[in-house]
């Protein structure tokens, strides 16, 4: 019991720690909605972009990787430490080297993933039966599925859009996000600064 209450008394104080800080969080939220429309604008650039960004960062991850596998020489692991690092150092090099290429496949391997995922959905949805919302999962599983499916037949003429379009929906949904979240916090901030937590 005072567990409980201790922990309601610190999530009090942290809701109060940051509801005067709603601006910034708008501010976010806004400033990704920006983003995305600029991004909407041009679905294949942003692609590219999205592209390049993950090469960029498998490059680094590659570097780190063989910087770690020679800190730990001599040790257990060291060639597959540095073999690892090579490896996904040379992907990120080779996507940075032909985006467009990277971006095709890329994005065939996300029509793969949501199949994967639709599938996996449908199955655990069955598995749930007689639960209550059973058939919501799979309805979620079949609609992903179906999204899968309908992706995979665009394929590749989706290939230079897929990637920009999912960071587009990915930056809106979370833009809009932080915009209620941080309204949220607003309306809240009067209470908490009148009634501070207690426990």
């Amino acid at each position: 019991m005072t567990d409980m209450s201790n922990s309601k008394a610190s999530l009090g104080r942290a809701i109060q720690a940051i509801s005067g800080k709603w601006g910034r969080f708008v501010a976010l939220g806004a400033g990704e909605l920006i983003l995305g429309g600029i991004a909407s604008a041009n679905l294949m650039a942003a692609s590219l972009a999205s592209v390049l960004v993950i090469g960029a960062t498998m490059t680094v991850a590659g570097i780190f990787q063989v910087v770690h596998a020679f800190s730990v020489r001599g040790m257990r692991g060291f060639l597959f430490w540095l073999l690892a690092g090579v490896v996904y150092g040379a992907a990120g090099i080779i996507v940075l080297c032909d985006p467009v290429l990277a971006s095709f496949t890329l994005s065939l391997a996300a029509c793969a993933f949501l199949l994967v995922a639709g599938v996996v959905r449908i199955r655990a949805g069955f598995h749930m039966r007689p639960a209550a919302g059973w058939r919501w999962i799979v309805a979620a599983g079949v609609l992903t599925l179906c999204v899968a499916v309908m992706l995979v037949a665009a394929w590749p003429a989706i290939g230079l859009w897929l990637l920009g379009a999912m960071l587009v929906v990915d930056l809106i949904f979370q833009g809009w996000g932080f915009i209620a979240f941080g309204l949220a916090l607003r309306s809240r901030a009067p209470r908490h600064s009148v009634q501070p937590a207690t426990v």
